[in-house]
């Protein structure tokens, strides 16, 4: 029997099938993306929930003519393989290789760069708008979302907006009750009882109150059902809501049953669906040093909440809800409320933990502004995945933090060096300060074994001297300070480098730097964000201010996107893996 996969390049390739070869096709796409995901890693679940969705909708509407958004983008690996990247696709998330997301530079048929949730109706519907404008009345605009990113925010403001436009959108709704972990709120209760009770849907509908044309819901799988509900939703002129119900991980029972796991498993057996777990030899992810460590402090501080948008697994936060679930909230994907939330805690006397990827928190920067340092509350942010953070790419590398928080009045910012230091400032912060804080710390693993020691108080704003040197001094924050250590025992010039941690972003340790600028000519600083307004820039303002003459230079990330790929290629792409430490501080200087 042939296989319909190996002669389809492009959707009008698929377009020449027989309906009833299509579930045959179903079979094949998930097979090709459990075989190239079980080997080069990725997110394997919503992709393979989303497959019948995938043909059906490249079948039937003429895409890239007609517009198909995806959100997030997690669940277009399918849409990839159909759309002239199958035989590059095991390149996914490599260096030099297509975006795990879908990318307006890598494809025709990728209409919007999704990375981030909740962005596909407002996107979808200014599209349409704009082909209303320019007299295209009868031009598709379809948005796929989930029911985790439904619920946030900017997706209900963009329906808000929809439901009184003319435009000629369709929005699919991929009801799966999970996220990355599942879903929560009324909303997705709401859609949970929706599943059960037809007459709910039909009679008391909040889709159908913002004036869309609802239908469903319907099942997600069967091929048969969705081309009819889609071909009779094209008819329809006018804001159209669909309501597809599929399961994450579809196909590989493992990815059903685990699928909070199986979101993105790393390496696994494509056959029984085994995760092929990394050996990394007793060390612990820094997600989990946070985890951990906040159950401890709980224990004895029963002030302590945790809030997160979405990122129970992702932050290790999940220990804390194990433990303390009345004090956990997961707020589902919504930055702005949790930031805000966190402030109202705070003004009540409690002491709030607000976990957020450093990448999403730029989602709520306003509230950070406005609703916590403008008022001088002392949260406690816990910026996970600073720097970069890898295959995942420029939608995720969190290396604005430092520029973008730096000019926040009030605002402490740290960036701890190692397990253990990460430890002590989050005990630190609970002690009581006075202004809010934000302690960065990257993904993966760590390189101490026995980080689990006796709390230590840390003072704010106060840096330390690694190592003595006679002429050059290295300023350095985060967890790169242990790569500028190991390059300067391997400098031929070792003696002469002094090593400073400076660990305050802000405020500086304005006391140890005279110090340093009064004994170093030159000066280096290093750091694993954007070099504009980020760790060296503040280092430069004390210079200016101070009127010193000393020769600087700054190095971290440059002032471009980062692609994907792995750590290792995306620090010597940028120069701060040992070797580009090693040659940039062995440089000699006239």
């Amino acid at each position: 029997m042939k296989n319909l996969l190996h002669h389809i390049k492009y959707p009008e390739d698929l377009r020449k099938l027989n309906l009833n070869e299509l579930p045959k096709l179903a079979k094949e796409l998930r097979e090709f993306i459990i075989d190239i995901v079980a080997a080069k890693e990725g997110h394997l679940g919503a992709s393979l929930g989303v497959v019948e969705l995938t043909i059906a909708l490249h079948y039937l509407f003429d895409t890239p003519n007609d517009i198909l958004i995806w959100d997030v983008g997690h669940q277009a690996y399918g849409h990839k393989i159909l759309t002239g990247r199958k035989d590059i696709f095991h390149t996914n998330r490599q260096f030099g290789g297509i975006a795990g997301f879908p990318t307006i530079k890598e494809s025709v048929f990728d209409a919007f760069g999704v990375g981030h949730s909740s962005t596909s109706i407002s996107a979808v519907l200014g599209m349409a708008i704009a082909s209303n404008l320019k007299g295209e009345t009868d031009k598709h605009h379809i948005a796929v979302i989930g029911d985790a990113s439904i619920a946030s925010g900017m997706a209900f403001e963009a329906l808000n907006h929809a439901g009184v436009s003319k435009a000629n959108i369709l929005i699919i709704l991929n009801d799966n009750a999970i996220g990355i972990d599942p879903s929560v709120g009324a909303l997705k209760e709401y859609l949970t009882k929706v599943k059960t009770d037809k007459r709910l849907a039909a009679q008391n509908n909040i889709i159908k109150a913002l004036n869309f044309d609802y239908s469903g819901p319907i099942d997600g799988h069967d091929l048969p059902k969705l081309i009819n509900e889609l071909n009779r939703l094209k008819t329809i002129k006018g804001p159209k809501f669909l309501h597809v119900i599929t399961k994450k991980g579809k196909g590989l029972q493992k990815a059903e049953e685990d699928q909070v796991t199986y979101h993105a498993p790393g390496k696994f057996d494509k056959i029984s669906g085994e995760r092929i777990v990394k050996n990394e030899e007793g060390f612990t992810k820094y997600q989990d040093v946070f985890g951990k460590t906040i159950i401890e402090l709980a224990r004895e501080n029963k002030d302590i909440v945790a809030i997160t948008p979405a990122m129970l697994t992702g932050s290790s936060l999940k220990y804390m809800m194990q433990k303390y679930p009345e004090r956990t909230f997961d707020v589902g994907i919504a930055e702005q409320h949790a930031v805000t939330l966190a402030a109202g805690f705070a003004t009540q006397g409690l002491v709030p933990f607000c976990a957020i990827y450093s990448t999403f928190l730029q989602r709520a920067y306003d509230q950070v502004i406005h609703d916590v340092a403008l008022q001088n509350l002392p949260v406690i942010f816990c910026i996970d995945r600073a720097g970069l953070v890898g295959e995942d790419g420029a939608t995720h590398h969190g290396v604005f933090d430092i520029a973008y928080l730096r000019a926040i009045p009030n605002l402490i910012i740290v960036s701890p060096r190692n397990e253990i230091e990460l430890r002590n400032i989050l005990y630190t912060a609970q002690l009581g300060l006075e202004n809010p804080i934000a302690i960065r710390y990257p993904r993966g693993y760590g390189k101490i074994k026995e980080w689990n020691t006796p709390f230590q108080k840390i003072e704010i704003g106060k840096g330390e001297q690694l190592k003595e040197g006679n002429s050059l001094a290295i300023l350095s924050v985060g967890t790169l300070s242990n790569s500028v250590s190991e390059a300067i025992q391997l400098a031929t010039n070792s003696d002469e480098i002094a090593h400073f941690d400076m660990r305050f972003i802000k405020p500086l340790d304005e006391q140890l730097l005279h110090k340093i600028l009064k004994k170093y000519k030159r000066i280096i600083t290093v750091e694993d964000g954007t070099v504009k307004g980020g760790f060296g820039s503040a280092i430069l303002e004390f210079i200016s201010e101070h009127k010193y003459k000393n020769e600087v230079e700054l190095l971290g990330i440059p002032d471009e996107f980062i692609e994907h790929g792995s750590m290792k290629d995306l620090l010597k792409k940028v120069s701060l893996d040992l070797n580009g430490l090693l040659s940039f501080i062995q440089k000699k200087r006239h």
